[in-house]
């Protein structure tokens, strides 16, 4: 990832992401599954609440662990997410949670932005974040960049400062982050769990519907 440049007077707040940023990486290829995170654990409450789409009682649980500056994310939520949307979670087959893991600062001040709309209005301003990314987060003025696309949104100057200088939001944020590293070990982005079992990497279409296939066949976790 090519780091950008930021003025510490307009995002001292949220300086305090750096250290642990530096601990995470992107991953460029799905990995096989790994450990299974029991579904009452994963679906404890966080610092914030989770914003679910889907059926509450779908028999499938995806969450996905993403980063407002990963290409990888973007790349996810651009080629596949469209049609999971379509096929699985308008038909009632899976439910979908979206959780923050920011890498960096401006990931964070992304993710407060996404947040600052609302729980109805989160995802679709994430959704736009992520298919402009190349213009607001690899740019020399990532501040800027940012402030013009979520104009688009209807967020405007005074709540864009006002959203910024949230410490309690961000305390958030970067809580269900640390959650997520700290008890079910997640140190890249993106990273699914689809009932519990873990993916870290790039998820191809084929490979998700193969996996939600199997999860639908599996018997039902006790508490999910």
């Amino acid at each position: 990832m090519t780091k950008t440049k930021f003025s510490i007077s307009r995002r001292a707040l949220l300086a305090s992401t750096l250290p642990a940023a530096s601990l995470f990486a992107f991953p460029a290829l799905a990995q096989k599954a790994s450990e299974k995170i029991p579904m009452v654990e994963l679906m404890a409450p966080n610092a914030l609440p989770d914003i679910v789409q889907g059926k509450a009682d779908a028999p499938v649980t995806i969450v996905e662990y993403a980063s407002m500056t990963c290409g990888h994310c973007a790349a996810f939520h651009r080629e596949v997410y469209p049609t999971l949307k379509k096929d699985f979670i308008e038909t009632g087959k899976v439910k979908f949670i979206l959780r923050e893991f920011p890498l960096d600062p401006i990931a964070t001040a992304a993710f407060m932005l996404a947040r600052s709309l609302g729980e109805d209005k989160r995802d679709a301003a994430v959704d736009l974040l992520f298919a402009q990314q190349k213009n607001w987060a690899f740019t020399e003025t990532p501040v800027e960049g940012l402030a013009s696309v979520v104009k688009q949104a209807g967020i405007g100057q005074a709540q864009f400062e006002a959203t910024l200088k949230d410490t309690k939001l961000q305390h958030d944020i970067v809580a269900v982050r640390d959650r997520a590293a700290e008890k079910f070990g997640v140190n890249a982005t993106p990273t699914f769990f689809v009932d519990g079992v873990k993916y870290a990497g790039e998820m191809k279409l084929s490979e998700l519907d193969k996996i939600i296939g199997d999860a639908a066949k599996a018997p039902t976790e006790a508490g999910k």
